[in-house]
């Protein structure tokens, strides 16, 4: 029988859904338990899934939970992943994966001590789009990169979250809820940043949800949601990232990279797949055909239409290397590295002043078609 990991989840919320629906299409992985402070949500969710509903502490103490993902809000994911380390089990934690460097650095040497791995989304650049572009950038057909931007931006969540309230909290906002996507997929793609500058505002103190079941309550906003920042990356690009919840139209795409040799149009961080652009010098630019990556593949109806989701990728490739001793993609130094990204941008736009990164990290292996594969159930 081949081997796996069994894993529980904190916090049964929306995005548990997700993890429950496809961790069965990876190796390494099986789902087993579910907890929430809320003992009717881990029960609903359990039901959903047929996994079991447990306390919180009933599923820290359980014998056949070696990974807890931690899906509880970002405000709380340091002290639900220390409870999870200092458990004895590995802990891979939604993004952001905590809010401070401070807080990654003890988590880091909890860890450390007690031999356990730690991983956190995004887990989306491992998709094939993404692992596209950094194809094209590994086999140097852009040069250098020197420079970039990225726009992630809309009118916020109250419009279709039904319990919107934390997304407008410290710890949350634009760049640390959806940002995490964006600066992941630049580290991952160019390299580690040196240092940001930012300007923020907020320019609306509460918001009205327009949701179900909670439309016409207003909420207070107590974060900027609308950030404008420059990342200087270690070797040397400049690159704009603005996001913002202000926004009710507009143009730009996701993300572009200019290099000394060509310019790649790379699709959404948020999701999977796409299509990429891509440019020589002077060439017309061109929609690359898809090549064969597994994590390119559309898999699910959504609003949209059919697009590629493989949520949990991250999760199986840390399991898999916890089994066979090697390195996981999506690990605490990646995940850390972008929170001090995103923290030194709020920062920045807080005093006015550049903002050193605290921490570096390598980028992460790529994940090719037979690497991507391999972590599939079915091959």
């Amino acid at each position: 029988m081949a081997r796996k990991l069994g894993v529980g989840v904190i916090g049964c919320g929306n995005i548990s859904a997700a993890y429950l629906r496809l961790a069965p299409l990876f190796r390494g992985i099986e789902m087993r338990a579910c907890a929430d402070i809320d003992m009717k949500a881990a029960e609903a969710r359990a039901g959903e899934f047929d996994v079991r509903a447990q306390t919180v502490d009933d599923l820290l103490a359980a014998s056949d939970i070696d990974i807890v993902v931690n899906l509880t809000i970002p405000a709380v994911h340091y002290e639900v992943s220390k409870k999870v380390l200092d458990a004895g089990k590995h802990v891979y934690s939604e993004k952001p994966f905590v809010l401070s460097v401070k807080e990654g650095l003890d988590l880091k040497k909890r860890a450390e001590k007690k031999g356990l791995r730690i991983g956190s989304a995004p887990d989306t650049f491992l998709g094939g789009a993404h692992q596209l572009v950094r194809s094209l950038i590994d086999a140097g057909k852009l040069g250098r990169i020197t420079s970039g931007t990225c726009f992630v931006m809309s009118h916020g969540m109250e419009h279709w979250h039904p319990n919107p309230d934390f997304f407008f909290q410290p710890g949350a906002g634009p760049v640390l809820d959806i940002g995490p996507y964006y600066v992941t997929n630049l580290i991952q793609l160019i390299g580690p940043v040196r240092r940001v500058a930012a300007f923020v505002a907020t320019p609306a103190k509460q918001r009205t949800i327009s949701s179900k079941p909670r439309a016409g309550e207003k909420i207070p906003v107590n974060t900027p949601t609308t950030i404008h920042g420059m990342l200087e990356f270690e070797n040397g690009a400049v690159v704009t990232l603005a996001t913002s919840w202000d926004v009710w139209a507009h143009g730009h795409a996701p993300m572009e990279l200019y290099g000394e040799a060509g310019t790649v149009f790379v699709p959404d961080p948020n999701f999977f797949g796409g299509t990429v652009g891509y440019t020589k010098a002077g060439k017309a630019v061109k929609a690359l055909p898809k090549w064969d990556h597994p994590f390119a593949v559309e898999n699910e109806k959504h609003s949209q239409g059919m697009m590629a989701n493989y949520r949990t990728a991250g999760l199986a490739d840390m399991a898999l290397g916890i089994m066979d001793g090697h390195p996981h993609r999506c690990s605490m130094e990646l995940a850390l590295h972008a929170v001090d990204v995103m923290t030194g941008l709020l920062r920045s736009g807080e005093t006015g002043r550049f903002v050193a990164m605290q921490t570096t990290c390598e980028r992460p292996a790529a994940l090719g078609v037979r690497e991507a594969k391999a972590l599939l159930a079915k091959r």
